[in-house]
């Protein structure tokens, strides 16, 4: 069967995808900071993603609006289990695939590299991503061992 060819954005149509890239961006940066404090502020959150105060309040409204934080105005910024469950995944997808990077010798721009494509993989390529980067691992091992 033939695939059909789709822009990006429609792939992400096609595929129901309802979360930007911006949105997914936010939910792992709250998982991060929220595992080292629980109590995160607009303040912590805007400066760990690099933008203004009023943006980030205005993607807090509408992430609260679909369900994935607890956040009023002047208070703390909390993952709703939905939150928590997603930023976990996200989080793990970003390390997955840093970590595949490294394996095969990214050193260049390589967080700004994470961004791009943590976002355009699926849960099948992102695990075959993760199999393929315990195998170089232990092929580096291996090497390492070898040639002492």
């Amino acid at each position: 069967m033939k695939e059909e060819f789709y822009t990006l954005k429609g792939y992400k149509i096609k595929n129901e995808e309802n979360l930007s890239s911006s949105m997914e961006d936010y939910i792992e940066m709250i998982f991060r900071l929220s595992e080292k404090s629980e109590e995160v502020r607009v303040s912590d959150l805007s400066q760990a993603l690099n933008v203004q105060p009023p943006s980030t309040t205005k993607m807090l409204k509408r992430l609260a609006k679909v369900g994935y934080v607890f956040y009023e105005k002047y208070g703390y910024i909390n993952l709703t289990k939905k939150g928590k469950e997603l930023g976990r995944k996200l989080l793990d997808r970003h390390k997955t695939i840093y970590e595949f990077l490294e394996c095969i010798g990214v050193e260049k721009n390589i967080l700004e590299q994470t961004e791009i494509l943590e976002h355009g993989v699926n849960d099948d390529v992102l695990d075959k991503i993760k199999k393929l980067t315990t195998f170089l691992k232990k092929c580096d091992e291996f090497k390492d061992n070898y040639y002492k």
